[in-house]
């Protein structure tokens, strides 16, 4: 199917997820009530089963990239239950066959702890360091909300951006980049950001493009079936009215980069004059939905998908232009390879 191109926003998306999650809320509980789940062990495992087969936007993407097969996962802890299982051990089967989805946005809620899966940056290398980012920063950097930045001794502007939880102001954003201005090049470090507001990732990357920008596309499920998904529509970065980037910037990733620091990831290498450097992104392109089940559990998954402008799924990261590791030998000296690689790539 051919993409349906609309003039649409990251913003405007999520006022559309909004608009569509009460329908979705109707779906969900008349499928619950209708098939009359009960309380049981057995019923909140039938129910979670249902609620993920029927409206988890990743079973037919999952089953080809790793073979996930979700009617056999159905057979495999289906068997886990017996009469005499108590509520904890309940939820540590539920929770385990959650985690055969790999996806960071899946979490099962009961009062005593929470079900999630961190297998999507766990099994990687972390290609950052703390203590060498503080080095680099000093003491007498400069603080925008939740922005650090300095100028490097080689002219080149640092910006480090570790959560898209709170917001940047249009203002703090544009004394930020005018302050660097007369740098010769920017290097934004990204690492171990693991998402927030889409709305506060889609504001730092508008500072980096002059013009519209066709960055990616979202579907919304509309039905139960596996492939029951509304027409793919354009999302497009817009230009900031505020202070723009007018010079190369290198953006800094590894596998911690999640949700909407994926998102965020996507959008600005589009952008001519960005180079994305590091490691593969740690994906998460799905927009989260919560239900309940009937003991009052609660689990949130992945409901609507995320494409780049090609139309590829991003759920499980995206791949940097460069690829570059840091090294033990780096670390031991005091150097960040990533960041030494970026002011190098610069300076050229």
């Amino acid at each position: 199917m051919s993409p349906t191109i609309h003039n649409t926003s990251i913003a405007r998306n999520l006022r559309l997820l909004i608009c569509f999650l009460p329908a979705s809320l109707m779906l969900f509980t008349s499928c619950i009530r209708d098939l009359d789940y009960e309380d049981t062990p057995e019923g909140n495992f039938e129910a979670l089963w249902t609620i993920i087969d029927e409206h988890y936007c990743f079973l037919d993407y999952k089953h080809e990239a790793i073979g996930l097969d979700w009617n056999a996962i159905h057979s495999t802890y289906r068997q886990r239950l017996d009469k005499s299982i108590n509520n904890a051990q309940l939820f540590e089967v539920l929770a385990e066959m959650l985690s055969e989805l790999r996806d960071g946005h899946v979490n099962l809620y009961a009062a005593h702890d929470i079900g999630r899966n961190w297998s999507w940056y766990e099994d990687f290398p972390t290609n950052f360091s703390q203590e060498l980012q503080d080095a680099y920063l000093g003491t007498d950097y400069k603080i925008a909300s939740s922005l650090k930045y300095r100028i490097l001794p080689d002219n080149i502007g640092y910006v480090v951006c570790n959560s898209f939880q709170s917001g940047v102001g249009e203002g703090n954003l544009s004394e930020v980049l005018y302050y660097l201005r007369t740098c010769d090049g920017l290097i934004l470090d990204v690492r171990d950001n693991s998402g927030g507001d889409l709305t506060n990732a889609e504001a730092l990357a508008q500072r980096f493009t002059n013009e519209r920008r066709l960055v990616g596309y979202i579907r919304h499920k509309n039905g139960r079936g596996h492939s029951d998904f509304s027409t793919p529509e354009a999302q497009y970065l817009h230009p900031s009215k505020g202070v723009r980037w007018q010079k190369r910037a290198v953006v800094l990733t590894n596998r911690r980069c999640y949700s909407a620091t994926n998102t965020f990831v996507r959008d600005v290498r589009e952008c001519p004059l960005v180079t994305i450097l590091g490691d593969q992104t740690g994906g998460g392109s799905g927009l989260p939905f919560s239900s309940e089940l009937p003991n009052g559990w609660s689990v949130r998954f992945s409901a609507s998908p995320m494409f780049d402008a090609q139309m590829n799924q991003i759920e499980f990261g995206i791949q940097p232009d460069i690829n570059v590791a840091l090294t033990d030998e780096d670390r031991a000296r005091g150097t960040d390879t990533l960041i030494e690689a970026a002011r190098a790539l610069l300076r050229n």
